[in-house]
């Protein structure tokens, strides 16, 4: 009777416990950089593929209406996750914000100084006297000014333009001789795909030290690190697969939008899924210092900021 007894309750353990789990999940937001790209792709693949579920998650995943705010919402306490950029983190810190990176989605710059390949710039010194738009204030001058300076360049000497995002059109439409801020895996195929081909000056081979691109920023006291541990094991799980998988992996990823299958992203897609961090928990110690030390002798950040301020590896105990 007893046999018979458990053999009619198990289902209903197993139902309630099941219930009780799924009740048990994690709910984290996600703000990204921009709308979806395939930089985004091991986020969004690790929803495709049920890594999140499989990590006890539920991912809330936003684009935002401004590139600008996911760094200022996670420093509110509007979102758990932010995806943004080393270069801004050092000065979200020295603004009072309360962050802290917690994984890296693109371990490498992107970032490049974009002229046409057909004009008359063939190198960071025929910039002189010349004018160069940027997307966004701040990091993108001092890199800018870094890059000038590296070869013997004035930066006073050269005319700073405020283009916003419009940044293909304004270099093929003469606007500016070149533009700062361009990405390399997007801006270059872009303008290829235009027949307007461009050339880049990569920062980290012109006076700026390497930095990680795309960053997972959270706050700094009052993140769920448990959650957030395995929302990052979940991204790297994706990221390995991604790279051992990069068609099936696209075909997954452009499956999700439709504005997401066409030939700029089909090509972007190729040039950044090896930039992907296979260890996104990882922190590396001397490249957050080295960065924090040329803000600093840049004039960006008024004083340094001990690592520990800026980045921490979550998996350590």
């Amino acid at each position: 009777m007893k046999k018979t007894l458990l053999r009619l309750l198990f289902p209903v353990t197993l139902s309630m416990a099941l219930a009780q789990g799924a009740a048990a999940q994690d709910k984290l937001s996600v703000i990204l950089d921009w709308f979806v790209n395939p930089d985004h792709g091991p986020i969004i693949v690790a929803r495709e593929r049920g890594y999140f579920k499989d990590a006890n998650l539920q991912v809330e995943i936003v684009a935002p209406a401004n590139p600008t705010d996911p760094p200022k919402l996670v420093a509110a306490g509007r979102a758990d996750i932010a995806v943004s950029y080393q270069p801004q983190l050092h000065l979200a810190v020295h603004e009072g914000m309360e962050l802290l990176r917690v994984g890296t989605l693109v371990s490498t710059p992107l970032t490049c100084l974009v002229t046409l390949e057909a004009g008359p710039i063939k190198s960071v010194r025929d910039l002189a006297g010349k004018k160069v738009g940027f997307a966004v204030a701040g990091v993108q001058e001092v890199l800018l000014a870094a890059m000038l300076r590296h070869n013997g360049v004035d930066p006073s000497k050269v005319e700073k333009i405020n283009i916003g995002f419009s940044i293909s059109p304004a270099l093929m439409s003469r606007q500016v001789d070149g533009v700062i801020g361009a990405f390399r895996n997007f801006e270059l195929n872009q303008l290829a795909i235009e027949g307007s081909a461009g050339r880049c000056f990569y920062p980290e081979l012109e006076g700026v030290p390497s930095y990680d691109e795309l960053i997972y920023v959270a706050h700094a006291t009052r993140m769920n690190k448990p959650a957030i541990r395995r929302f990052i094991a979940a991204t790297e799980r994706a990221t390995l697969f991604i790279r051992n998988n990069p068609k099936e992996s696209w075909d997954i990823f452009s499956a999700t939008s439709k504005e997401l299958t066409n030939e700029l992203n089909r090509r972007a897609w190729q040039d950044t899924f090896h930039r992907f961090a296979t260890r996104p928990a990882a922190m590396d110690y001397g490249r957050y210092e080295a960065f924090d030390e040329f803000m600093h002798k840049m004039g960006a950040v008024p004083s340094r900021t001990p690592v520990s301020k800026l980045a921490i590896d979550v998996t350590a105990p």
